[in-house]
């Protein structure tokens, strides 16, 4: 039987896994209305309905269409009510409550009309329930037996749906026609939830049925496979593959996801220790359910046949892998760290943290290489991403992190989007503001690109500002000019709350003429009047809000870029509130939490320099070691002290720096110099073709610890099984710090957070008891904000006052010319995930299986190239050839490409061209030319060669350790 609720689709049966979710009533008027249910007085909101209301009272009403993600629909009739004074009996789910109203749920009449609903849709329903996918799990079943049916009286000998044919197109779920009871669920929440507007109902009356796009296949249709309908279908209909292979979990583990920084929590439904589907957790304070192809269905890497779980060591990279115990490679490494500092001095080794292991492993790291190494070397992939974000944040704002809750953009009235692409790289934050532009707000897009937000269902953007890659700080400073010429600025805030000095020559330099949208006009490509009414739009009164991602940071001028991001919020006044702020979107799951722990080379966790004393006394204090004041190298400073003979030793724990940094054979020239590289992955990625040693991790399903999204959320992760190679990441450091001679001794990551919270003053409050206990928490959360900061600079800027930094443009040194014409910009695509070393192992290759050079149709006509012709991309860092998609996506001049495949090389191409603080290479720029090839570049031909030597080693040690009799 079903609790009844208006969503929750529970189950009490025995050994079903179970979930109550009523939600939070919806407020439309501050009044409050008192009516009588069942003889029971219940006080709501007015605007609350009437199924609503009887839950608040304790009160189960039958229901199909209804739930509570979704808007009251009122098809299925099952809901039924009577209320006294009103004839018939209307749906509880889409009647608004009224002062005084008497309503009944039960009675003999209703009784009889839900079994006769009931006795119709079960007529036209296979009599499969024992054998069907969902039994157990079936709202259609619960339903039947609410009601009391327990015959059928029109038979099945009549029209009826029994034998329409399932849609197998998808990989990851199955439609089953026969079984749809048409409620509308399914078509509901790919409009409300996901925004994607993919299915429809088809066919009139009897027969009607869930369509998708044009009556076609699901693979074929615009549907993005977020999993919304298959959550929302009350029946088996839509059902996940793993489902009927599987059959229903016993029990659940809430986690976080592994993939986008916005941390979406879901519930791994298990049997045993064996994943069946993975669920969007109601709770869960950053999706609120709602989730993406990569969270809901691409988890099965966790279990790939390809997952490493056997340490391995080699003398040679030229030399086979050979199988050892933990006891054995854990020490091989300390020794061989320990040779190259006694021979090449303290400073000769480093470590990378990654984005994608836990608070707790990240701050293990850093604090490994700060006390047990010895010195300052550590750095992490947000080098290559967001450090210009906590740059620029730091300096002009005070904090290096966003200002917002992902439920701000509720209240945003207009949503500046420069240099992201939330729909592919954040779906589920992109989902949600899609739902806010339908609801009326305004957008902003800037973009060299026609991204999905320029023009999507029932919405488009106010406008597109097609900027050429490289002049951000150039548009930015133009809507400024615009904003404080026309007197659009809010002069009160900044006299309220910023440093009137800086402003006061930040004023001087932005208004004078060179900054004008009709200067800059040449160099960002951008008509000057479409400046100006964009910029007119960011400073009308009301909410503004700007996204940025890495289009923003990953260039020359990142930092400037993000600084003057920062002055155009201030210079509004939208920061400090609910529907403002600035806010960066992180690409990895942890990348915000990579940052917080310390990972860059001149700062301890909570980003505080090595040089103040007072901290490093603190820091030396909990250690126990003398800590160096003097920053470590970055990892670009790595691979150049390894090319000169200076750095020959390196720990990477979950980064594939080969495949994700630039200039990629300047990368590899450095690693082969390297004399002892220790890489910890799940995979044996490309970085590990040059490794010395390999520490077999752990996936996120593995593990215990916490993951900070970029709205600050940290949120825990939860071990649903145990490490497949017996040590979780956090252990594996572990071992290899004690090893080196510096003791750790945690028993659980709880203890490292912990320690983490008595020395990070803005996660002084955070403990795993807090968060398990509240759902997750944003720090700063301390003494002055024990259950975290939802929004930031409240009141004030951390920093005191906010400070307006002048942001003077300066071209890329990337310039197209004769020999390279056109520029490239890279990003990313919905189903696959960074260096797709995760999503590559899942079957979302069906939707992306190789990385496409996009090509505007005149730049391909000039060069004779056709769509999917070999074409070969020439810079002055190197070549590689991809196939070409023609596209009116892109603007003349500039062409485009994803980096999820490492046989792509896209990083061959991209240059050592980086920002001018943080060194964040400059991706989203490169001059190159195009052309028609036949054949791939001499950088693939090696590649591959070197595959298949790796392949050959890799067989030589299965066979040497298989049973004589399986060789």
């Amino acid at each position: 039987m079903s609790c009844g609720s208006a969503s929750c689709g529970c189950k009490t049966q025995a050994g079903m896994v179970s979930e109550i979710d009523y939600g939070t009533p919806r407020r439309y008027a501050d009044t409050d209305v008192t009516l009588t249910i069942d003889g029971q007085s219940v006080t709501v909101p007015a605007g609350t309905s009437v199924m609503r209301a009887a839950v608040e009272a304790g009160v189960n009403i039958p229901k199909l269409c209804a739930t509570d993600s979704l808007e009251p629909f009122g098809s299925c009739r099952l809901c039924l009510v009577e209320i006294e004074g009103r004839r018939g009996t209307p749906a509880s789910c889409t009647t608004p409550v009224e002062a005084g109203m008497q309503v009944r749920t039960q009675s003999d009449r209703l009784q009889v009309l839900r079994r006769n609903v009931m006795e119709l849709y079960i007529s036209d329903h296979p009599l499969d329930c024992l054998t069907c996918a969902a039994n157990g799990n079936c709202e259609l079943q619960d339903m039947a037996g609410v009601t009391g049916l327990r015959e059928v009286r029109y038979g099945f000998a009549g029209a009826n749906h029994l034998q329409d044919k399932k849609d197998e197109s998808n990989p990851y779920f199955t439609y089953d026609p026969s079984k749809c009871i048409v409620c509308n669920r399914c078509v509901r929440a790919c409009e409300e939830t996901q925004g994607t507007f993919a299915l429809t109902i088809s066919g009139r009356g009897f027969e009607s049925r869930v369509s998708a796009g044009e009556s076609q296949p699901f693979m074929d249709s615009e549907c993005v496979s977020c999993g919304a309908c298959v959550q929302a279908c009350p029946t088996a209909t839509l059902q996940e593959k793993t489902v009927i292979q599987l059959g229903q979990a016993e029990h659940s583990v809430v986690t976080t996801c592994a993939y986008c920084g916005v941390g979406c929590a879901f519930k791994a439904e298990m049997k045993g220790s064996e994943v069946v589907r993975m669920v969007p957790y109601k709770d869960g304070k950053a999706n609120e359910g709602h989730s993406c192809v990569k969270g809901r269905f691409a988890w099965g890497y966790a279990t790939h046949p390809d997952r490493i779980t056997k340490p391995m060591i080699r003398a040679k990279i030229s030399d086979p892998w050979r199988e050892v115990s933990w006891e054995e490679a854990i020490n091989y490494a300390a020794s061989e760290f320990r040779r190259i500092q006694a021979k090449y001095g303290r400073d000769s080794i480093g470590g990378i943290t990654s984005s994608r292991c836990t608070n707790e492993e990240t701050y293990l790291v850093q604090k490994l290489v700060r006390a047990a190494f010895g010195n300052n070397n550590v750095d992490t992939c947000a080098r290559v991403c967001h450090s210009p974000t906590g740059y620029g944040l730091k300096q002009t704002l005070g904090e290096s992190a966003g200002t917002q809750t992902f439920a701000s953009i509720d209240k945003t009235d207009v949503v500046f989007v420069i240099g992201a692409n939330p729909t592919d790289a954040h779906p589920v934050f992109g989902s949600r503001l899609k739902k806010r532009l339908r609801a009326g707000a305004k957008l902003i897009v800037a973009d060299p690109r026609k991204i999905e937000l320029v023009s999507g269902p029932h919405y488009k953007a106010d406008y597109h500002l097609p900027l050429r890659p490289g002049t951000n700080v150039a548009l930015l400073n133009s809507m400024a000019h615009v904003i404080v010429t026309e007197g659009l600025a809010a002069e009160r805030f900044i006299a309220e709350r910023c440093e009137q000095k800086a402003f006061g020559q930040w004023r001087e330099f932005i208004s004078r003429p060179e900054h004008a949208p009709e200067a800059t006009e040449a160099m960002t490509g951008v008509p000057a009047n479409w400046v100006r009414e964009a910029a007119r739009l960011y400073a009308t009164p009301g909410n503004s809000a700007i996204y940025y991602g890495l289009g923003v940071t990953e260039h020359a001028q990142g930092s400037t870029a993000v600084i003057a991001i920062a002055n155009l919020a201030m210079l509004t006044g939208n920061v400090g509130r609910e529907g403002v702020g600035v806010n960066p979107l992180r690409g990895q799951n942890n990348v915000q939490g990579s940052c917080d722990m310390g990972s860059f080379p001149h700062e301890f966790p909570g980003y505080r320099h090595v040089s103040d004393l007072t901290v490093r006394s603190q820091f030396e204090a909990a250690w126990h070691v003398k800590l160096q004041s003097e920053p470590g190298l970055r990892i670009p400073n790595m691979f150049d002290a390894a090319v000169d003979g200076s750095f020959l030793g390196l720990y990477v724990q979950g980064e594939d720096i080969v495949q994700s940094d630039p200039d990629t054979q300047h990368v590899a020239k450095a690693l082969s110099a390297m004399e002892c590289i220790v890489v910890q992955d799940i995979f044996l990625n490309e970085t590990a073709k040059y490794a010395h040693v390999f520490l077999p991790g752990s996936s996120f399903l593995e593990k215990d610890g916490t993951f900070t999204n970029a709205e600050r959320r940290i949120s825990r992760v939860r071990k649903v099984m145990k490490p497949l190679a017996g040590y979780a990441d956090w252990e594996a450091t572990q071992l290899l710090s004690n090893a080196l001679g510096y003791p750790m001794n945690y028993s659980h990551p709880s203890e490292i957070m912990d320690e983490i919270a008595s020395l990070t003053p803005t996660f002084a409050g955070v403990s795993f008891d807090k968060i398990d206990a509240m759902g997750s928490l944003q720090w700063p959360c301390n003494d002055e904000a024990p259950e975290g900061t939802p929004i930031m600079h409240v009141g004030e800027f951390v920093r005191g006052q906010g400070r307006f930094i002048i942001t003077q443009f300066v071209p890329s040194m990337e310039k197209v010319t004769r020999k390279y014409p056109l520029l490239l910009t890279t990003g990313r695509i919905l189903s696959q995930y960074n260096v797709g070393a995760q999503t590559r192992r899942t079957e979302n290759v069906h939707w992306h299986h190789e990385d496409l050079l996009e090509i505007h149709p005149h730049d391909a006509e000039d060069r004779g190239i056709k769509e999917g012709d070999w074409v070969g991309i020439e810079s002055r860092a190197g070549t590689t050839v991809l196939r070409a998609q023609i596209s009116n996506r892109m603007q003349p001049g500039v062409v485009y490409t994803t980096f999820h495949f490492p046989e792509s090389g896209a990083n061959v191409i991209t240059t050592d061209s980086s920002d001018w603080a943080t060194n964040c290479p400059e991706y989203k720029v490169t001059a190159v030319q195009v052309s028609h090839v036949t054949q791939p570049s001499d950088w693939q031909r090696s590649y591959s060669r070197f595959n298949e030597q790796q392949l050959a080693l890799l067989r030589e040690r299965e066979s040497a350790a298989a049973p004589a009799g399986a060789k």
